[in-house]
């Protein structure tokens, strides 16, 4: 690419990471990008190839988990959820009362770089922390202790997994659309607004509502699936990020959607970004006018790429199934190979939100070590000075973009695997297995492509 692309993109990260949401942080790569996407790519449709070869257990072998020690009881479950929930409430105050600088006020601080950022990570590749951090869980089993009776109403079933959904696309709209989504006040309106509503919607339906109605616990539970230490018949085991998804029961069809959103929602929240998108929109990336200039076409752009997304994963499994020769429906086999889109998810989403984490990690670590501006030194790291000279020199650059790269290149090839021990389960024979998957296995490598693609396309927010 061009130094003065660089230059550009340069530009646009440093102001990006001071004046906007977490995920505005794209810059643009001097290397040779065109040599990381093909090797890639060529990964990618490598692990494909081989899978054609190698014996049908080896797939399932791959995610066998190791058993490391008993389950205890989480005694402390409830008081560490009603902690987390006066966490949110005073974030909420600091919102609403403290500072109007985003990134001084803790609040937009925690929402998207501590949580969405941080702890969504951590989610995904390591172990199931919301089972303590869910802020609800606590406080709804304090009012059942306290008013001595269950939830008044069933969770209808006929609803399924619609109002988690709903909710997760609102989510999604409110990150890559609303004008302002770091102002401390509106987001505090957000999440506080939020937060009762879903503790009304527990109080009333009972857990089921945390479970198919609540976005947030949905998402969380969804990428559980991907830690590497989970529980498995009564004891915490540990194995290669996706075992817990064949150890799962399979999930529901709303859940499959679900999973897909993510996909669709991430990948889009990377593509609104780009100058690309700008230039479908007919602006001039480098004198864009401001967030509230693109907020319909971002909405609509956003329901497009999950609707795209789905219809061309819906279109991949019926092929799959007819070059197999199998009988499943679809509705099914949509269901059972959805989770196999979570390792490409979260390897998205971590490449997508790196540069961010590093720099607004900066502001996190400044706000931590002295809270209340008053000069403290809590952490012993003395004064924080936020800097993004790490983007102007090329070895840094080199290795942010690689691990970038790794990230998606990685969570493709474990959702190849986990997609062949899935139909191995399904279909039992290795070579209809391998025919079940062809049309989707293509769909991964293309998507390898694009996701690389978006990591170095130049942005414009």
């Amino acid at each position: 690419m061009r130094a003065s692309m660089m230059i550009t993109g340069l530009a646009t990260a440093v102001p990006g990471a001071a004046n906007a949401h977490a995920s505005e942080q794209g810059f643009v790569l001097l290397l040779p990008t065109d040599i990381y996407i093909t090797a890639g790519v060529a990964s990618v449709a490598l692990t494909v190839v081989l899978l054609a070869f190698l014996p049908g257990p080896t797939a399932a072998a791959l995610f066998r988990a190791l058993p490391l020690w008993s389950v205890r009881r989480a005694r402390l479950r409830h008081v560490s959820s009603c902690a987390s929930a006066l966490l949110v409430l005073a974030l909420v105050a600091a919102g609403l009362y403290g500072s109007r600088d985003p990134l001084v006020n803790p609040l937009p601080l925690t929402v998207w770089t501590v949580w969405w950022i941080g702890l969504v990570t951590l989610q995904g590749l390591i172990f199931d922390h919301w089972r303590w951090s869910n802020p609800w869980t606590g406080p709804g089993a304090v009012l059942s202790r306290i008013t001595g009776e269950r939830a008044p109403f069933h969770y209808p079933r006929w609803l399924g997994h619609g109002p988690g959904i709903a909710g997760f696309l609102a989510f999604a709209a409110f990150l890559m659309a609303d004008p302002a989504p770091t102002d401390p006040a509106r987001l505090a309106t957000v999440v506080g607004g939020y937060w009762l509503f879903s503790l009304g919607g527990l109080a009333l339906f009972g857990p089921r509502w945390l479970l198919r109605a609540e976005a947030l616990t949905i998402l969380m539970r969804a990428y559980r699936r991907m830690a590497v230490i989970g529980r498995a018949n009564g004891r915490i085991s540990t194995g290669l990020p996706g075992w817990q998804v064949l150890a799962a029961p399979p999930v529901t069809p709303g859940l499959a959607l679900f999973i897909l959103l993510l996909l669709g929602s991430g990948s889009f929240d990377g593509l609104n970004e780009t100058f690309w998108w700008l230039g479908v929109l007919g602006l001039n990336p480098l004198e864009f006018p401001g967030r509230s200039a693109v907020v319909g076409p971002n909405i609509l752009g956003l329901v497009a790429a999950n609707t795209a997304l789905v219809a061309v994963f819906a279109l991949s499994i019926v092929a799959g199934l007819r070059i197999a020769g199998s009988r499943m429906a679809l509705v099914p086999a949509f269901a059972l190979f959805a989770p196999s889109i979570l390792p490409i998810a979260l390897g998205y989403h971590i490449a997508h939100y790196l540069t961010a984490a590093l720099v607004e990690g900066q502001y996190v670590a400044a706000a931590l070590n002295d809270p209340l501006n008053t000069g403290a030194d809590l952490l012993g790291i003395g004064h924080v000075h936020v800097t993004t000279g790490f983007l102007n020199t090329p070895g840094p650059v080199r290795a942010i973009w690689l691990s970038q790269a790794g990230a998606v290149v990685i969570g493709h090839i474990i959702a190849i695997l986990l997609a062949h021990a899935l139909a191995l389960r399904a279909f039992g024979s290795n070579l209809r297995a391998v025919l079940s998957q062809a049309p989707l296995a293509a769909f991964m490598v293309a998507y390898t492509f694009f996701g690389l693609w978006l990591l170095a396309s130049p942005r414009g927010l």
